[in-house]
């Protein structure tokens, strides 16, 4: 039986001998032209016999410089999935990463498995021997991905395992990912060399639904819907609506409505976008600041009724021109023109028609999904009803003054208190009294190490009777305001009566005197045309005496 096997052994030695002869024989003696097309019929007869397939997933595709996105997503799904069964590992820390990365190394091959397929990954990588020099500096080495799999199943590989892995890789970047909060700069400090039109800081704030102060049957609401957003990709494309939802937040100053965008942010893993409308030149700029913004983001706008009123101080000022500014005008119009273009540049020209466009509009469809738009105001009624209409903030949220259950919450975030005595006393003084949840944050929050827990809430029961005590003040000096107010109409309405009564008697009077006066007048002419007509009567007389004569 040994004597077998060895003889198979120099058997199978000699045959690879004879390989390596005949190859290394085409190599040097086969004509070069031949070469390829032999290679390709070989490879074809090969293809017959053969029952597996593979394909091939570069890292940079295109001009070379472009990062394959399946790449970066594969990467991901295999370091998560599969690279427990690698023997050569490595570690680094990839783009936008909190945590290191283990991978499989190159030239390591793993497993995996899909709806009972056996699949085969490897990590490949080929160095050119040529040098390249370049000012986009990357690795020398190209690496690809092989995936090897039966043949027989290439539908299932190719129409559900793909977009499986794709999907799981992305979800995996998501989770492993150092969140960003961004911010826009003017329009005059882009440059040509600048690839956007943001600049950011890690987000790291810690702010979450868990510590937020807030009536939990809201809140609770509120996490849902959330989560349903994110969850509504197919919904959204059923109805035929841009996956995007609007948040309006709206309540008096410190009732938590920044905590809340960052408590949203840290629910879904979204990046935060904070849009400064003042430092945006016009519409334009608008839309390429929309366009420069990813998937998986809050958009935020904080105090937009004070955002927004730009366009009537510019219509304003226009209307107050003064006297010497028209006779510059008039003397030199160019300079006049000048100025008025620096102003413009100067203040944002951002219009409400092209803000709801931004928000609702074509652009807002055709640049990325999964994205969530939040309004913050304190004066809701100021704003006009277009740009918070269903459709566009489709949820809006009331965020008031500190309940008991919110201050439940801060308790338990500040003082890690779930009950106590004074809890009773507190939860009247909620009752009667506003209090925004930051002002019973700050006297709940210890200022010495010397402060116990019955302190700081006896600090707070004292800022809450003040805060009655002001109150009632308020209410009854202003009791006293309308009071006073009343009594001050009532008496100028009387005064006004009276006026208007002694008008009225004075104008009787004088039409009165004017009656008599007309009286007195024609009894002054009847008297004189008697005494005319006697006079006529007296000469008349004498004349006839003449005649007689």
């Amino acid at each position: 039986m040994l004597m077998t096997i060895g003889e198979m052994m120099t058997g199978v030695g000699s045959a690879i001998a004879g390989l390596m002869v005949a190859y290394a024989m085409f190599q040097n003696y086969f004509p070069y032209d031949l070469r390829k097309p032999v290679k390709l019929y070989i490879r074809k007869i090969t293809n017959l016999v053969y029952p597996y397939m593979k394909i091939t997933f570069p890292e940079y595709q295109g001009n070379g410089f472009n990062r394959n996105k399946a790449f970066a997503a594969i990467e991901r799904y295999l370091n998560e999935n599969s690279s427990k069964q690698a023997k050569h590992l490595k570690a680094n820390v990839l783009d936008d990463s909190q945590v290191i990365v283990l991978s499989m190394a190159d030239h390591e091959e793993v497993t995996d498995e899909f709806q009972g397929i056996k699949l085969w990954w490897s990590s490949n990588r080929v160095t050119p021997q040529t040098q390249s020099i370049s000012f986009y500096p990357r690795e020398d080495a190209n690496r690809y991905f092989i995936l090897n799999f039966h043949k027989k199943y290439r539908d299932i590989i190719t129409n559900s395992y793909l977009k499986h892995v794709l999907e799981e890789g992305k979800a995996i970047t998501v989770k492993e990912r150092q969140r960003k909060l961004y911010t826009n700069s003017k329009g005059e400090s882009w440059s040509r060399f600048t690839r956007s039109n943001w600049s950011h800081v890690v987000f790291e704030h810690p702010a979450t639904f868990d510590t937020l102060a807030m009536e939990p049957k809201k809140k609770e609401e509120i996490i849902k819907d959330l989560i349903r957003f994110t969850e509504a990709k197919d919904y959204y494309a059923k109805i035929g609506k841009a996956w995007k939802r609007g948040y309006l937040l709206h309540g008096p100053p410190g009732t938590g409505k920044s905590t809340m965008i960052a408590a949203m942010a840290n629910l879904l893993k979204y990046d935060v976008y904070d849009l400064e409308l003042t430092a945006v030149k016009d519409n334009t700029e608008l839309r390429k600041l929309l366009i420069d913004t990813s998937s998986k983001a809050i958009l935020v706008i904080e105090d937009i009724d004070c955002s927004l009123d730009l366009t009537g101080q510019r219509e304003k000022k226009k209307k107050e021109k003064t006297e010497e500014e028209k006779k510059e005008e008039k003397a030199d119009p160019v300079k006049a023109e000048m100025k008025k273009r620096e102003e413009n540049d100067k203040n944002s020209q951002v219009t409400l028609s092209g803000l709801l466009n931004f928000i609702d509009g074509l652009w807002s469809a055709a640049c990325g999904a999964e994205r969530i738009i939040v309004f913050t105001t304190n004066y809701v009624e100021k704003l006009d009803p277009a740009l918070i209409r269903r459709g566009r903030m489709d949820k809006h949220i009331e965020l008031t003054y500190c309940c008991f259950e919110a201050f439940k919450v801060l308790a338990k975030n500040y003082l890690d208190l779930e009950s106590h005595q004074l809890f009773a006393t507190i939860c009247g003084l909620l009752q009667e009294t506003k209090m925004t949840p930051a002002d019973v944050a700050e006297n709940l929050m210890p200022k010495s190490s010397e402060e116990d827990e019955e302190a700081c809430l006896a600090r707070l029961i004292k800022a809450l009777e003040e805060a009655k005590a002001k109150a009632e003040e308020e209410v009854k000096m202003k009791a006293e305001e309308e009071a006073k107010k009343k009594v001050e109409e009532e008496a100028k309405a009387k005064a006004e009566e009276e006026e208007k009564q002694k008008a009225e008697k004075k104008k009787d009077e004088g039409e009165e005197a004017n009656g008599k006066g007309v009286e007195i007048t024609g009894v002054v002419k009847d008297n004189g045309d008697d005494a005319k007509n006697s006079a006529s009567n007296a000469n008349g007389v004498k004349e006839n005496g003449d005649a007689s004569h």
